[in-house]
Parts: structure tokens; sequence; C-alpha cells
């Protein structure tokens, strides 16, 4: 009989990814790993808000020091932030693919407001430029 894992590629790629283990972090005046530091990509999704509010207070992110920027991608931190938030810093943190602050895409109005300003701001300078005249 087939496991649901051999009769689902998808569901067998999926835990296969979350299994990926992640390298630890240690913190730059210690040397220790914090003890919540997610093992896997799985651990890592897992993660509650409080958690990573400590794992960027013990890597020197939640309270800027000396330390915080010797570290290799440094990210302000916000204990205000959602949990999404929060674990997309993390994960850029400690260095995960796809953790970038999400672009955010403009909505139609607000390219036509920016087109209709620039078209205002372009016709001033065009009117300005014919009253200065250059000796």
């Amino acid at each position: 009989m087939q496991s649901t894992r051999q009769r689902n590629p998808a569901l067998d790629a999926k835990i296969r990814q979350m299994a990926l283990p992640l390298a630890p972090l240690v913190r730059l005046t210690t040397g220790e790993v914090h003890p919540v530091f997610p093992s896997t990509l799985l651990n890592f999704w897992l993660l509650t808000s409080e958690q990573c509010d400590e794992l960027a207070h013990f890597y020197h992110q939640r309270t800027p020091s000396v330390y915080t920027t010797h570290y290799p991608c440094p990210v302000v931190w916000r204990t205000d932030a959602t949990l999404e938030e929060k674990r997309r810093r993390i994960g850029r943190f400690i260095g995960l693919r796809g953790c970038e602050s999400p672009v955010r895409v403009l909505t139609e109005e607000e390219i036509q407001r920016r087109v209709q300003e620039e078209k205002e701001r372009a016709m001033e300078e065009e009117r300005m430029s014919g009253k200065t005249r250059w000796y």
C-alpha cells in the first residue's frame, strides 16, 4: 500500500522542504546559540511573536548596541510589528531567501495621481523657465 507522501509528490516535496536544517547563528558576545533558534525551516515557521522578540533581543537587534551592525544581515526591529513582519525580519536576519520586505504595489488611482502631479510640476517648470532671462 502506498503512503500519502508517495501518492502526493507535492506533499512529499513540501515535507522535505520543511525538514531543511538551518545553520545556527551564534551571539557575538558569548558564542552561544539561542535555545529557540529554529533548527529547521518548519521550526522557523512555527516561531511565535514572543520567540521572535527573544531572538531579536538575544542577537542585539531589538535594543541597538555596538554589536547590532556586526551581524551579517542586521535588521530594524519593531516590537509592535505583526507576527508576519517579525518572522520576515528574523528570516532576513538569519539569511533566509524570500524574507525581504514586500514591495508595495501602487493602485491605479495612486499611479494616476503621481502622473498628474508630475505633469503639473513639469508645466510649472516650463512657466518659470519662460520668465527667467539669461543675459
